[in-house]
């Protein structure tokens, strides 16, 4: 097996993989530009030493991500070189664990994704499963024991070689602000291996339930069990707990773990609400949930900072990126309404900036006139003591900075995005 992991086609693809990926560098400070060049020169002694057993991967580099509670998530960065073999590994072992893996598992799965666990979520609630176990594991990427994945990995795969090099990736330590630690247990997120090795350990919680013939969605470690009452919701939470806690060894979140009904139950961002129309009595649709509109909306609002300083054309091309990104993962909740109004508000936050950049007053004269502003109100508006934001949403500036002219200097609205009429 470490052969197949070795072999040059696999490894080239490795490489391409990460190269594409960029990614931070790790504690040695080596680029994804430097990779191929570093490879280069020390490839033979890399492949000898897994061959042999004695490869030693470097120390991970601990990055801090601020969450939107306040808390932050401990990131862990592999170097650009343990970040090929790694991916290796991973390309290699993924066909081979995804004949096993369980048809309610979406998260980092080939030709899976976010959408079909929302709307199998969706579907089991509309059936009338409407009691939701919603089970938050603490920490997860952080607990788990290494000996109970390398114990999972080992009834399919018995290369010792390819056993040993995964568990001295798992058993780096960690760098964080300059100090090394050990690490006994625990999967860092931000490497390639990560994702499958979550899988192979939370399918083994996959096959229980289903051995149970529960209904459930699990994305990663986001998962939730749908059943028809409040008495078999706590019967079932309580019977995972144990089952987490006494053989997977995977401690539990008590204070976000919860019975709930579909309004006050959310997932992967998206949340729950009656439909009300006529003949859908009981049924729910998909929206977004109100802590992503507003992360959404301070993004929007940090990038059209009018002191925020980058050029007309960079500050359009990070919003583009941003709606594109935002509006394409949300597409299957209803959103338009909301588009609409949010549109209009940005439009108006770019014109702000757009009147702050004009800065001196004769600019903002013979700009106003470019756009067609007569010449006697043109003097008056660009001498006017109102405020730039009020000037942004005065008829003035709507009037002539309109939607269709910051199409053509490339800004594309959000329903733009939300009804496909986009081209790259």
């Amino acid at each position: 097996m470490i052969e197949s992991v070795l072999e040059k086609e696999n490894l080239q693809l490795a490489y391409r993989r990460v190269y594409a990926n960029k990614g931070a560098s790790g504690v040695d400070g080596k680029s994804v530009k430097d990779l191929l060049p570093h490879l280069k020169l020390h490839q033979r002694a890399y492949l000898k030493g897994i061959r042999e057993g004695n490869y030693q991967p470097s120390p991970i580099l601990g990055i801090e991500i601020p969450k939107a509670n306040g808390k932050v998530r401990l990131l862990g960065v592999p170097t650009v070189v343990d970040r090929v073999f790694q991916q290796a590994i991973q390309q290699v072992l993924q066909p081979i664990f995804e004949q096993d893996f369980q048809n309610h598992s979406y998260g980092f799965r080939p030709k899976r994704n976010a959408h079909q666990a929302l709307r199998q979520s969706l579907e089991y609630i509309n059936q009338g499963y409407q009691y939701i176990v919603d089970i938050d594991l603490e920490s997860f990427f952080d607990n788990v024991e290494h000996y109970i994945l390398l114990e999972l990995i080992y009834k399919q795969v018995k290369c010792v070689y390819l056993l040993k090099l995964i568990r001295q990736f798992l058993r780096a330590p960690i760098q964080i602000n300059g100090k090394l630690h050990k690490r006994k247990k625990g999967v860092p997120q931000g490497s390639p291996l990560s994702p499958l090795l979550s899988n192979i350990l939370l399918n083994e919680l996959d096959k229980v339930l289903e051995q149970r013939g529960l209904r459930y969605v699990r994305y990663a470690d986001d998962f939730s069990i749908y059943v028809k009452s409040r008495a078999s919701a706590k019967r079932v939470g309580n019977s995972v707990y144990k089952y987490l806690r006494d053989e997977l060894k995977l401690p539990i979140n008590r204070s976000k773990s919860k019975v709930c009904r579909p309004q006050s139950f959310t997932m992967l961002g998206f949340g729950f609400v009656p439909t009300y129309k006529k003949n859908e009595k009981g049924k729910y649709q998909a929206v977004v949930a109100k802590d992503k509109w507003e992360s959404f909306k301070r993004s929007l609002k940090y990038l059209t900072k009018k002191t925020l300083p980058m050029s007309f054309d960079e500050r359009i091309g990070k919003l583009n990126l941003l709606i594109r990104g935002w509006v394409n993962y949300f597409k299957p909740a209803s959103i338009q309404g909301k588009l609409k109004k949010l549109d209009e508000w940005l439009r108006n936050r770019i014109r702000y900036c757009i009147w702050h950049d004009w800065k001196k007053l004769e600019r903002k004269r013979k700009n106003l006139i470019r756009l067609g502003v007569p010449q006697g109100q043109a003097y008056a508006w660009s001498r006017t003591n109102m405020g730039g934001w009020a000037v942004a949403q005065s008829p003035i500036l709507r009037t002539t900075i309109t939607q269709s002219k910051l199409h053509k200097r490339g800004y594309l609205s959000m329903l733009t995005y939300y009804k496909g009429q986009y081209h790259f």
